[in-house]
């Protein structure tokens, strides 16, 4: 039987269709349409190299990181059983950008803030409790209580470091900061009277005025935050899988029970305090 040309066309368009419906369906069809994941054979991580005694650029091999946080990494190397580099990738500012692009793996030591969420997670619990304060001359006559008390004064502190949520936006609508490239050009400032306050954690402050022998900064209190330390996960990472955000949550938790920080920190302020850096 003859049948028309315009059912004949037909015909061919549906099962054109169904080859390709079939084809949609077959196991894997989909995988091998994209390109193999990258894989995971090592983490490399990063954070503020100025920043003793969590972390500070090592005097034997500049391009590693050493300090509280650092041996923090080497223990969670062990527990993963996955190699983790500990390496100066430039200033704090320079740090993040490198995060968000994916060229670092992790950060070690990074207060919450959403903006950041943006392209990176964050590990919970957090594996340490930092005190930021502000910093003033011994002779300065600034009577602080509350935040508002530094609204008429300029400050200064470090390009891209966040102190809260709650205190980065008050500085932002209220105070008068600016934002310098390092935590010593900043204490420099303070020293020559080219800021009022200085605000930043207190531990890593006391320790770099000790290294350039600054002298006549006090730190006021109450603090200007008290903020957990978190380990994060670059959103771009290769190694960024459930089954190793899983791995590394587990690791973090058993970090905090141990209470492991607190012997790191000590051991490192000693070794900060060593003339051979």
């Amino acid at each position: 039987m003859n049948l028309p040309p315009r059912f004949l066309l037909r015909g061919a368009l549906v099962l054109a269709m169904a080859g390709l419906l079939c084809g949609a369906m077959l196991p894997g069809a989909s995988a091998q349409a994209q390109p193999p994941a990258p894989a995971c054979r090592q983490l490399i991580a990063s954070g503020n190299p100025q920043y003793p005694p969590y972390l500070w650029r090592s005097a034997e091999n500049e391009g590693l990181l050493v300090g509280a946080n650092a041996d923090m990494l080497a223990w969670l190397s062990s527990e993963l059983g996955l190699a983790i580099e500990a390496r100066y990738v430039g200033p704090w500012g320079r740090v993040q950008e490198e995060m968000r692009a994916g060229r670092i793996d992790l950060i070690a030591g990074a207060f919450f803030t959403l903006p950041r969420t943006e392209y990176m997670d964050y590990f919970h619990p957090a594996f340490r409790e930092t005190r930021s304060v502000v910093w003033v001359r011994a002779g300065s006559k600034l009577n602080y209580r509350r935040w508002a008390d530094l609204a008429p004064l300029q400050g200064v502190t470090v390009i891209n470091n966040s102190f809260g949520e709650e205190f980065d936006r008050y500085a932002r609508e209220h105070l008068t900061m600016s934002q310098v490239a390092s935590l010593e050009q900043g204490l420099l400032m303070l020293q020559r009277s080219r800021a009022d306050y200085l605000i930043y954690e207190d531990s890593p402050a006391a320790a770099y005025q000790s290294q350039l022998n600054i002298e006549g900064l006090k730190p006021l209190l109450p603090a200007v935050a008290s903020e957990p330390l978190y380990l994060t996960l670059s959103h771009r990472s290769a190694c960024n899988t459930p089954e190793m955000r899983g791995r590394i949550t587990r690791a973090m938790y058993k970090l905090a029970r141990a209470g492991l920080m607190n012997d790191w920190v000590a051991k490192n302020i000693q070794l900060w305090k060593k003339p051979a850096r």
